[in-house]
């Protein structure tokens, strides 16, 4: 087993300084073991971002990097939603002035709920990506300090610290499934990991609607994807050229697994009707590879980091029922 590499290094100590400094104004989620039938000697269990205090992981990013920001500028982001939830959030603590861009695609209530904080909300793009290029033009024209939901070290720092509490919680941890966006998230749980528990294999869980960070890793380079409708629209969009995830992500994951439409379906009713959960797609995205090969996992403790919440009432309905 090779030793991590220093930007990994550097990214677990500064999840461990991060952690210190956001643990007040974040959830500790708890750890929740599954009801789902399982391989004698094999444990299940859940990570549950659902129940961060904005519903999604995002939290801990935002509130990492918007407590290490001057406030004299206003700062503008991108969002598929969940992000943007987040930096409203703390943005209220922080007294930062927040304008976020969302895609034409955003689900109605992430909007809504954007929008009750008082950012300022501009539509722009078909999807996710097309908006953070909306955002960084703005930051350059109006002088905005620009905030990426994923390319951002500090970022990647905060969504680390769910790797030093699943380190705190778990006696074992053997496997993690993690659902793959722009790549902040498994990069940031991933550097932990490496540094604190080498042993632990990070799955990388990519819906094959949307699967940017995926195909690059599979390039070794930043390529372009099609984007389709997704249920885990929490994962969709594409990737910066030059993001800093690339190099992290293609390091910590030990294998990527992809998943379809269906498949996540399947998870979202598993999780609903066997584990009494309710959670967006792109949280469902991330348990469709144990479901799929439970003996795979066998003998084995395996976490699935269930990364948000922020579902539409419609979709989920007319998909669990």
């Amino acid at each position: 087993m090779s030793k991590p590499s220093e930007l990994i290094l550097r990214s677990a100590a500064a999840s461990v300084t991060t952690h210190k400094r956001i643990a007040q104004l974040i959830n500790k989620t708890p750890i929740i073991p599954s009801r789902l039938t399982q391989p004698e000697g094999t444990q299940l269990v859940y990570k549950t971002e659902n129940f961060q205090f904005t519903g999604s992981f995002k939290l801990r990013g935002a509130t990492a990097k918007l407590t290490t920001t001057p406030t004299e500028r206003p700062v503008i982001t991108a969002s598929s939603g969940n992000h943007g939830i987040a930096c409203s959030f703390a943005a209220k603590k922080t007294g930062h002035k927040l304008t976020v861009v969302l895609p034409e695609n955003v689900v109605t209530q992430k909007r809504e709920t954007i929008e009750s904080y008082g950012t300022r909300v501009i539509i722009a793009g078909a999807d996710s990506s097309l908006a953070e290029v909306h955002a960084r033009e703005l930051a350059r024209q109006e002088g905005y300090t620009y905030i990426s939901p994923y390319n951002d070290l500090g970022v990647i720092a905060g969504q680390g610290t769910i790797g030093l509490e699943l380190l705190d919680q778990l006696p074992r941890l053997d496997n993690i499934f993690i659902s793959m966006g722009g790549g902040g998230l498994i990069s940031g749980i991933g550097a932990v990991l490496k540094a604190f528990s080498p042993h632990t294999r990070v799955i990388g869980v990519s819906a094959v609607n949307t699967a940017a960070l995926a195909a690059s890793i599979n390039a070794g380079q930043i390529v372009e994807t099609d984007h389709f409708d997704t249920l885990a629209d929490g994962v969709a969009g594409g990737v910066d050229e030059g993001s800093v995830t690339l190099p992290m992500a293609t390091e910590v994951i030990d294998e990527i697994i992809h998943c379809d439409e269906a498949q996540i379906a399947e998870a979202l009713k598993a999780l609903a009707w066997q584990d009494n959960m309710l959670v967006e797609g792109a949280a469902a995205l991330a348990l469709v590879p144990y479901l799929n090969n439970p003996e795979n996992y066998k003998n084995q403790t395996s976490a699935v980091l269930l990364c948000g919440a922020n579902f539409d009432q419609d979709q989920i309905t007319s998909t669990i029922i």
